[in-house]
C-alpha cells in the first residue's frame, strides 16, 4: 500500500515527503492558519490521518472544548482529540480498502479546512487575553499588527 499512497501523493501534487517507514507528512497550504502537516500512517488494515491544530488553551477551555465537540460532528474522516498535553489535533482512520487517490484528496481537503476555518476562532477562545497583550505590545512599539487583522475587535481601545 505504501508505493500506492505515494503514486497518490504525486498525482494530487501534494507537498509530501516520507516521515518514517510506512509513514508521508504532506504540508497543507492554509490561509488563517498558514500550513498544517497531515500525518498519513499506513497501518495493517487502516491509514492513520493526524494534523496537529493548535497547542492547549489558555483560557476559556470549557467553551474551547465544547466548540471542538460541536464541530466534531459534521466531520468527514477525521475528528479533533486532544492529547495528554491538552494540544490538540485531527485525527482518524480510514480502512486501507477504501483508499483512492479520489478518496486521500477528500480526506486531506477535510484536514485542511477544518485546521484552517477553525483556527481563528479557537485563537479568539482559548487565547484572546493573549492577543489584546501582543495588541498592546506591537501598538507601543509601532510594529506591524497586519497578522493580527481578524482579531480587531480584540485591539484595545486608544
Amino acid at each position: 500500500m505504501t508505493d500506492a499512497l505515494e503514486r497518490i501523493l504525486t498525482e494530487l501534487e501534494v507537498d509530501w515527503a516520507p516521515a518514517g517507514p510506512s509513514s508521508y507528512a504532506v504540508t497543507l497550504p492554509g490561509t488563517h492558519k498558514l500550513s498544517t502537516t497531515c500525518l498519513l500512517h499506513v497501518e495493517d488494515h487502516a491509514l492513520r490521518v493526524e494534523a496537529f491544530v493548535i497547542r492547549r488553551p489558555d483560557e476559556n477551555t470549557a467553551a474551547f472544548h465544547a466548540d471542538l465537540l460541536r464541530r466534531n460532528a459534521r466531520m468527514y474522516a477525521v475528528a479533533f482529540t486532544v492529547d495528554g498535553h491538552g494540544d490538540v489535533w485531527l485525527m482518524g482512520r480510514v480502512p486501507l480498502s477504501a483508499i483512492t487517490a479520489e478518496e486521500v484528496d477528500r480526506i486531506l481537503g477535510s484536514v485542511l479546512t477544518y485546521a484552517d476555518e477553525s483556527f481563528d476562532p479557537l485563537l479568539e477562545l482559548g487565547f484572546a487575553e493573549s492577543i489584546r497583550r501582543e495588541w498592546r505590545w506591537r501598538l507601543s512599539r509601532g510594529e506591524s499588527t497586519r497578522n493580527l487583522a481578524a482579531f480587531e475587535h480584540l485591539r484595545p481601545a486608544d
